[in-house]
């Protein structure tokens, strides 16, 4: 018992190690991609090269956190190409040890890294990526126009450093093109309160807000009633959709929330409904990476290439990376389930490793 203990110890040690060191290159070798490419976009610009900095110091928690399964991956490859070049699987395996024993260690490994990255650096990431967004809109793209959405409806902010306009709405359709129940607060300059306008409802046209049974009233507080009144925007639709909170932006604790009020507000949350689902799924897909390294390196192992395992191994990563951008896209389309689309990824690795494996024991 105590050598079998010792056994488990060892193997969930070795494997730890290898995804770090491959989760500490891959998050470095991103590091300094994003820099550079940010400097290329930043550069006419004038922005403070700390600036720069920082964004792309924001940004690496998210990119660390989407590379996490390849680390799994390569990391399990790495780790089980050792053992075999050692000889400690080929004496694992001598002494009784089966594939589904000797896998168990790093299972357990992987499945507590997904856990962890769900529920802790998950958080940490979108609170970090929020931050970037926000530099991102006003250094390099110079948006001034804002979104949110809560329980008490939908905030937008709109404008440009000589007039403000605060919108509110109680009730949004047509993905925030047609608004209900309107609050409009005007302001000159930052914050020099301008008027307000309490309307019916307001659509989106090109150029402006048509507004429908509307009460305008300037800084007098003074009201007149207009059966229709144009409020100048630049706004389009399809600002209005990106300016929605991106999905990575928002905790895993706090998704939930957010989709419950963006869907009480009149807007699609589906996208963000498969977001939370394929976190979910990160201890599955963590445990299927693991799989089929090992199935790819049993295999191989024997073969003596190393090359070959690789590659293999970086094929298959890749094969779940595609199938789960299709599977997305047939989710967020609605031709699949949203549950069913999060998991399949995960679920058809795991499927394809355990057979392979399957097949290395029992011939």
């Amino acid at each position: 018992m105590t050598w079998s203990l010792t056994l488990m110890a060892y193997l969930a040690k070795r494997f730890a190690l290898s995804v770090l060191i491959v989760f500490a290159a891959f998050s470095a070798l991103a590091l300094s991609i994003d820099l550079a490419d940010l400097f290329s976009r930043t550069t006419e610009r004038g922005i403070p090269p700390e600036v720069v900095i920082s964004m792309s110091l924001l940004k690496l928690p998210d990119v660390a956190q989407k590379i996490m399964p390849f680390a799994v991956l390569l990391g399990a490859v790495f780790c089980f190409s050792r053992l075999s070049r050692n000889l400690e699987l080929v004496a694992t395996r001598a002494a009784g040890v089966s594939a589904w024993q000797f896998l168990t260690p790093p299972l357990a490994v992987a499945i507590v890294l997904g856990i962890l990255t769900m529920t802790l650096f998950n958080p940490m990431a979108s609170a970090f990526l929020s931050q970037y967004t926000r530099l991102e809109a006003r250094y390099i793209h110079g948006q001034a126009s804002q979104l949110a959405v809560s329980s008490t409806g939908l905030w937008m902010r709109q404008g440009d450093a000589n007039h403000q306009s605060v919108i509110h709405a109680l009730r949004v359709a047509d993905q925030g093109v047609h608004l209900e129940e309107v609050i409009v607060f005007l302001y000159q300059g930052q914050d020099r309160y301008a008027g307000r306008i309490d309307a019916a409802s307001a659509d989106l046209q090109a150029g402006h807000w048509h507004l429908t049974n509307a009460w305008v009233s300037g800084a007098d507080g003074l009201p007149a009633h207009r059966d229709v009144y144009d409020l100048p925007t630049e706004l389009t639709p399809s600002q209005i959709q990106e300016s929605f909170a991106s999905p990575d932006t928002i905790s895993f604790w706090e998704l939930p929330r957010f989709i419950s009020n963006a869907e009480g507000a009149g807007f699609s949350a589906l996208r963000h409904r498969l977001y939370w689902y394929s976190l979910l799924a990160l201890p599955l897909l963590f445990s299927a990476m693991v799989i089929m390294a090992a199935s790819f390196s049993l295999r191989l192992a024997r073969l003596g290439g190393m090359p070959q395992l690789i590659l293999a191994a970086v094929l298959s990563g890749f094969g779940v990376y595609f199938l789960g951008d299709v599977t997305r896209a047939l989710g967020q389309s609605g031709i699949v389930p949203t549950p069913l689309a999060a998991l399949a990824p995960a679920a058809a690795a795991s499927l394809l490793g355990m057979t392979l494996l399957f097949h290395e024991e029992d011939g």
